[in-house]
């Protein structure tokens, strides 16, 4: 006696416009996380914040998005993964039109805490509904390879269009970009994108909902603070405690009545796998940012140019995840893994050979080629884990994901930044030139952008030579950061082969879903 079983209905033209829709959302987020780079300059001349209040203008977007993601999209797989969705865009454009406006710097923070509300809303809204509009495993792998490649392109075009605004509009207007595409999103997502909720969930567990963000907020915070100012006993107590509420999380997530996550998830094949190798990408591609973007900020050519010229690495990258999802129908996806990681290494060597005197074509081919092996690494790997898990838990999976990212990329700017840092402190010293004040001095061996500040106000020729012995330097950590992220690299590659051959996302499962609006003619309960 054999079962058969009908494929798996494909997409039309309403999913993909409706993919189209979720991108733009998906790329206004990924935005926010870099578009501030420019504007504070702007934002300190007019609300005048302290230095601890400017770092939390930047930083507390970021904070709270990563804090939250494991309970939005839980709470997504309760109340419909499309009501949260319209919910964190009405947010995100509310909190939006309150940064423009923003005429305090507590206001500011305040908003930009709202925004990662909303933003932590919306991301794993997206990928989890690209989960159930895309049934058809190929579709699907295309779909996951937009989302991936809307994300990291986001968070490159951020910059880039911050400089374009500051150049012609007042600060606030960075913000304000949000609300049109917002309001897109309202109009639209109900009239194209289904809805789906998962109705054998019980209640929503508000204390796992706080020992998660208790959990990850301070672990997330300590690691990048340690990236930015070194190691301090809070920062310590800070990752300490975090690990410790996470411990209680996963106990109650064992024992309690109504699970946030189920952890069944961990023992199918390939789940945990791809989150540990999404996690090891994430480290090299966020963590090795900074030497890139500081290497054509501050070496090669002027703030703006180089967020200009930093679009080359994403536009170069840009067919790579859809055409990594494409090549997967016909190779096994652990090999494709490996490549991609060993793609990346080819980058990272290409890095090893960049000096203060090489052409900046030498720096955006390595930045172009490490960069396409991961987000060819990152597109697989997302599919495998949506693959992995149920429909019904996607929202879940989707949030999974997102924040082995987070922490993958916290990861990444600690570790690699503290190696950069160490070696650029050690050489510098011996490089400066004799006669230069204490005070100087010391501000020259803290940074690069310290030693360019004190090559400012130095005679040209004594400038000079601050400027190259900072330089050569940096370009020194640099290769050293390349080359332990090469080791990274091949330590994905050989995860990937033990852990994730012969894996495969499954088809679409059955879906359960609750009519509730016009968009919902498409979707149907499939017993199999």
């Amino acid at each position: 006696m054999t079962t058969t079983s009908a494929p798996a209905p494909r997409a039309g033209r309403r999913e993909w416009i409706g993919l189209t829709v979720l991108m733009l959302a998906l790329l206004l987020v990924s935005m926010d996380v870099s578009v501030l780079y420019f504007a504070v300059p702007f934002i300190s001349a007019e609300l005048r914040p302290s230095a601890t209040e400017q770092l939390w203008i930047f930083d507390i977007y970021g904070f709270v998005l990563a804090g939250l993601l494991i309970t939005m999209g839980a709470l997504g797989d309760r109340i419909g993964r499309r009501r949260l969705l319209l919910t964190g865009a009405t947010a995100f454009g509310a909190a939006s039109l309150l940064a423009a406006y923003a005429d305090s710097t507590a206001t500011l923070i305040a908003a930009r805490a709202v925004l990662g509300v909303g933003g932590a809303t919306l991301m794993p809204s997206t990928l989890a509904l690209v989960r159930n509009m895309f049934h058809d495993a190929k579709q699907r792998g295309t779909a996951i390879g937009v989302w991936t490649a809307t994300l990291t392109g986001g968070i490159a075009i951020g910059p880039v269009l911050s400089g374009i605004l500051l150049e012609h509009f007042w600060w606030g207007s960075i913000f304000l970009i949000n609300i049109p595409a917002m309001l897109m999103l309202l109009l639209l997502a109900p009239l194209l994108v289904p809805e789906f909720r998962n109705p054998a969930t019980g209640r929503f567990d508000l204390i796992s909902a706080a020992l998660s963000l208790g959990a990850l907020l301070p672990v997330i915070y300590g690691i990048k603070e340690m990236a930015r100012d070194g190691v301090s006993p809070v920062r310590v107590l800070a990752i300490v405690g975090g690990l410790l509420v996470g411990a209680l999380f996963l106990h109650r997530q064992r024992t309690g009545a109504y699970p946030m996550v189920d952890l069944a998830l961990f023992r199918r094949r390939g789940f945990a796998g791809s989150l540990a190798v999404n996690l090891l990408a994430m480290f090299a591609i966020v963590g090795f940012a900074i030497f890139t973007t500081q290497d054509l900020q501050l070496v090669l050519v002027s703030p703006l140019r180089a967020a200009l010229w930093s679009l080359v690495p994403s536009l170069a990258v840009s067919a790579v995840a859809p055409a990594a999802a494409a090549l997967a129908q016909r190779v096994e996806r652990a090999y494709l893994i490996g490549a991609g990681f060993g793609i990346a290494v080819v980058g990272f060597a290409v890095l090893t050979r960049v000096t203060p005197e090489t052409p900046l074509w030498l720096l955006l081919v390595g930045a172009s080629v490490y960069a396409g092996g991961l987000v060819m690494v990152m597109s697989l790997v997302t599919e495998l884990v949506l693959g992995a898990a149920p429909p019904e838990q996607a929202g879940v999976a989707s949030a999974l994901t997102e924040s082995s990212s987070e922490l993958g990329g916290a990861l990444g700017m600690a570790i690699l930044g503290s190696v950069g840092a160490a070696v650029y402190r050690r050489e510098i010293v011996d490089g400066l030139p004799a006669g230069l004040p204490a005070d100087t001095t010391d501000a020259a061996q803290e940074t690069l952008g310290g030693a360019l500040a004190v090559a400012q106000g130095l005679p040209a020729e004594l400038a000079d030579a601050v400027r190259h012995a900072a330089a050569v330097a940096f370009t020194d950590g640099l290769h050293l950061a390349a080359y332990a992220a090469m080791a990274v690299m091949l330590l994905g590659a050989v995860t990937a082969l033990v852990v994730l051959r012969g894996v495969r996302p499954a088809d679409s499962a059955a879906v359960a879903a609750e009519p509730t609006g016009p968009a919902d003619a498409s979707m149907s309960s499939v017993s199999r």
